[in-house]
């Protein structure tokens, strides 16, 4: 197996890094036993009978991701690869290390996030990319754009609770991707939505990675990872195991795996 803190491929050496993780970690706090409801909680905390045990997401992960780079993680389920990506976004704080990032980033960690079941796909657009940190004016600028990418025109104007998953899919990488991000962060979000979408998808992000800007990205799709990342990640109970070229590092999982 090869050093997980090995030299990034050679189309990256010399760019400079976008985000950096020191010595990460991650714990929880979790009950040693299943409670069945918060009266039963509160009667057992202030008998001081519940015990907490501590239970690490990650631990001790370090890794640079480059400038321009489409950085792909693997791992199965709990593996922590979208505790990472929240690490990185900046929607948890880590336990022990550091992370630094420097750029804007468009987080896309679960599909809808952000999004208001009672107001049309309009009302969130405009709710949505405020959340990233967009004016009115901006997203006025790209609403067309929007509709044209998600393919929602007709229903555009119905509430979000009436979505599809896949609609869901659509509109919100619709709206994260309006502006080109210095840091788009993808959550299993390419996995959804229907073989015409999911090229779409791939070509925005294609053209953004030629723009300069960094992909980071989860998928149980191996075959997907392996064309689109310059680099992987294998995360494995919250250890880096191994990161590397996309053909080596799933090459090495896929054989774990079997």
């Amino acid at each position: 197996m090869s050093d997980p803190q090995a030299d990034p491929i050679n189309n990256f050496e010399n760019a400079p890094d976008i985000i950096q993780l020191d010595n990460v970690s991650v714990s929880y706090r979790l009950p040693s036993e299943r409670i069945g409801t918060f009266k039963e909680y509160a009667i057992r905390t202030l008998q001081r009978k519940i015990r907490i045990e501590n239970f690490w997401a990650l631990t001790d992960i370090s890794l640079q991701v480059k400038e321009g780079e489409v950085f792909g993680l693997v791992g199965n389920n709990g593996a922590g690869k979208s505790t990472m990506l929240k690490v990185i976004s900046k929607v948890l704080k880590p336990s022990k290390g550091r992370v630094r990032v420097y750029g804007k980033i468009a987080p896309l960690l679960e599909l809808g996030a952000g999004f208001h079941p009672e107001l049309s796909g309009r009302e969130n657009v405009f709710l949505n990319g405020a959340l990233l940190g967009y004016s009115r004016e901006e997203m006025e600028a790209v609403f067309d754009d929007i509709v044209d990418f998600s393919e929602l025109g007709q229903f555009i104007n119905s509430p979000i609770r009436t979505y599809s998953s896949g609609m869901y899919a659509r509109l919100g990488f619709a709206v994260a991707t309006a502006h080109m991000p210095e840091i788009l962060i993808l959550d299993e979000i390419l996995s959804v939505g229907d073989e015409a979408f999911q090229r779409k998808c791939n070509q925005r992000m294609k053209s953004f990675q030629q723009a300069g800007a960094t992909v980071l990205m989860v998928s149980h799709g191996l075959d997907g990872l392996e064309t689109m990342c310059d680099r992987i990640a294998w995360i494995d109970h919250g250890k880096l195991r191994k990161i590397g070229a996309p053909q080596d590092v799933i090459a090495a999982y896929r054989e774990e795996m079997a």
